[in-house]
């Protein structure tokens, strides 16, 4: 079999660059890749599979929690921290809003500005 290994889960966005930003800021991950539409994070010393950036105008925010009819996500991205409390925090102070519906305690759910559903998670 060949070998397969993840690079990187792309989120398609309306600014590839504004997303991208936001997720730096959140996460401190440096840019790879900075073209017009198209904007790689990669994690500190070769840590996995980072994240990409694609521009797409015709780009449709899911709704969350989504409803009949509502466009849904098709994935989300989970985020371990250490600190629950301080890590919402900082997502807000870097762009992000606190999700109104929460589906657990030990778990709080952000929307980034191009509002993909993410979740902050303490174990």
């Amino acid at each position: 079999m060949p070998r397969f290994q993840l690079s990187a889960t792309v989120l398609e966005c309306p600014d590839a660059k504004a997303l991208a930003l936001f997720y730096q800021r959140l996460l401190g991950w440096e840019i790879g890749d900075d073209e017009e539409d198209w904007v790689t994070l990669r994690p500190p010393y070769g840590g996995g599979a980072g994240l990409s950036f694609n521009t797409d105008p015709g780009h449709v925010p899911p709704v969350w929690p989504a409803g009949p009819g509502d466009q849904r996500m098709m994935l989300h991205l989970d985020i371990e921290v250490d600190d629950l409390a301080a890590a919402s925090a900082h997502a807000v102070e870097a762009g992000a809003t606190v999700a109104e519906f929460q589906p657990q305690d030990d778990v709080l759910v952000h929307l980034d500005p191009a509002g993909h559903p993410f979740c902050l998670w303490i174990r």
